[in-house]
């Protein structure tokens, strides 16, 4: 059966209720859990970027002489969201990533950042994504995580990788997991900065961003029923490789479900 644009939220539905309702959320009960929580997902925060610059690579023009991009309306969303999660203000008005606040938050917060920055310091030296991830002492379901990503860069189909970052790396926290951060929070614990940059991914995302990533899409698939087809599955793939990162981060925690 061929597919169209609305297929995709009919389709997605099954894996974004798994998400939302994935028992990862009511097992975070303690700063230690968090640790677990943040010392995973931070590769997730980071490799975000990666699909974000292949995006704008692809749909602006980044080379010299300049000529008129080809998609104007995915490019103007693209350039919003670059401004937005790479030069963005900190808690305390310093300009920086969305992802180097993270890594603030961690720090704050007692977190473990050593595996990261050996991450960026063999990537700095020239060292291949695919070596780095091969070689590293990361658990097997950030490797996955990882290596899906940048094997959805490589493909170079835009619109595959516009289905990707739209659908699978969205903002997939609920509401309840800020709450219980919060709630850690009150209790005296150090999470000023995770709940900052927890609020500020949610304010920056808008309800203006949702809206035009589906308009990039379309924009992309250009009604070609196999284009629509490819990025349906590849959404599928980035949903199924969020909820097993989830998994593998609730199978590391030892704090019982809350009844």
């Amino acid at each position: 059966m061929k597919k169209n644009m609305h297929d995709f939220e009919k389709e997605l539905a099954p894996f974004k209720a798994a998400l939302t309702h994935h028992p990862l959320y009511t097992k975070i009960q303690s700063i230690e859990d968090i640790h677990v929580f943040m010392e995973q997902h931070v590769f997730a925060v980071w490799d975000f970027m990666s699909l974000v610059k292949k995006l704008q690579i692809e749909l602006t023009t980044t080379q010299l002489p300049w000529i008129p991009s080809k998609y104007p309306q995915a490019g103007r969303l693209i350039n919003e969201i670059v401004w937005g999660e790479e030069t963005d203000l900190n808690k305390d008005g310093e300009i920086m990533s969305h992802f180097e606040m993270y890594l603030q938050a961690m720090q704050e917060a007692g977190a473990n950042t050593l595996d990261m920055q050996e991450f960026l310091v063999r990537l700095s030296q020239g060292t291949t994504i695919e070596q780095v991830i091969r070689e590293s002492t990361l658990t097997p379901y950030v490797k996955d995580f990882l290596s899906f990503t940048f094997s959805t860069i490589a493909t170079n189909k835009i619109h595959v990788i516009a289905a990707v970052f739209t659908f699978g790396r969205e903002d997939l926290i609920p509401d309840m997991f800020i709450e219980m951060v919060k709630n850690l929070r009150k209790e005296g614990v150090p999470l000023k900065h995770l709940i900052y940059y927890l609020d500020r991914h949610i304010e920056v995302d808008g309800d203006e961003h949702g809206p035009m990533a589906l308009q990039m899409i379309e924009e992309l698939c250009q009604g070609d029923p196999e284009k629509i087809s490819e990025a349906i599955a590849a959404a599928k793939t980035a949903l199924e490789m969020r909820i097993k990162l989830w998994d593998g981060i609730s199978a590391e925690l030892t704090s019982n479900v809350l009844i």
